[in-house]
């Protein structure tokens, strides 16, 4: 005889699953940081995992809402098409009942938004397969499954964590580096978030126009010195791509040398500012030609 669904299981289980979900998008987000430029301002990382503590309480009340409203009525129509159609094809259901539960509120929300179609679109289809998850591994009837899910789920966020600090360790998951620009790559204009800039010639010449001058004991969200003026720039390409430099000699002006960052596509220059191992950074981007994408 086939057990009884027990329906608060299958909530227990959707909410288990929802929190699982957001943890691994957690651990795939930091990951992914990793392989990144760094920003300008570093990230108190302190203030995110007090966020990310205080957020799971909401993430709690969210999935637990999305689960009745959702994954429960779901899984009850399946049970009723298993019933009439068989059990496979219930399972088989499952996500097409629940883009059909979500479509209406969905839609409803971007007809009344005006958003365009293709986010809506990839929205629907990812909150479906969201919750579909959970609506497919609440849905078997045997004893122990909330034990196993956090088993399960647990071991694969860890795992997650783990192969990626491997990967970063090891060189498989590719940590940021600068990209190496060169002499050829710098000749051109240099600006900062204002306009204020270096504007560096073949010729090894250099027009600075109102950019800021950082001492090492400026503090980060103080106010930075500006320097205008003309002189000499020379690369220096380093050991490796952390240790190039762009050495900028222009008189009045007293900038340590340039650092390297950004990506390729877009190449920046640097200087540090406050005190050493700040992270925090006065950059500069190289000014491209046509429209921004």
């Amino acid at each position: 005889m086939r057990q009884k669904r027990s329906y608060g299981r299958v909530l227990l289980v959707s909410v288990l699953v929802g929190y699982l979900e957001v943890v691994l998008t957690v651990v795939v987000v930091l990951l992914y940081v990793r392989t990144q430029p760094p920003p300008d301002t570093p990230p108190d990382w302190g203030w995110i995992a007090a966020g990310l503590v205080s957020l799971m309480g909401i993430v709690g009340v969210v999935a637990l809402l999305l689960s009745l409203l959702f994954v429960l009525p779901a899984v009850a129509l399946s049970d009723l098409l298993g019933r009439r159609l068989g059990e496979r094809a219930a399972w088989c259901c499952v996500p097409l009942l629940v883009a059909a539960l979500l479509a209406p509120p969905v839609w409803a929300f971007a007809a009344y938004n005006d958003v365009r179609t293709r986010p809506v679109l990839l929205f629907w289809a990812a909150a479906t397969a969201s919750l579909s998850a959970g609506a497919l591994i609440a849905r078997p009837r045997g004893s122990g499954l909330t034990g196993r899910v956090a088993l399960w789920g647990g071991a694969l966020v860890a795992g997650t964590g783990l192969c990626g600090a491997l990967g970063l360790a090891t060189g498989a998951l590719p940590t940021y580096e600068p990209p190496v620009i060169g002499p050829a790559a710098l000749a051109g204009t240099w600006s900062d978030h204002t306009g204020n800039s270096l504007t560096f010639t073949p010729d090894g010449r250099v027009t600075a126009s109102g950019v800021g001058e950082h001492r090492p004991d400026d503090h980060p969200s103080g106010p930075s010195r500006r320097c205008s003026g003309s002189g000499t720039w020379s690369y220096e390409p380093g050991r490796d791509p952390w240790s190039q430099r762009v050495r900028v000699e222009v008189p009045g002006c007293s900038w340590a040398a340039w650092g390297v960052g950004g990506t390729d596509r877009r190449p920046r220059i640097h200087q540090d500012v406050g005190r050493p191992g700040s992270g925090e950074l006065y950059q500069l981007r190289k000014a491209t030609s046509g429209s921004p994408r």
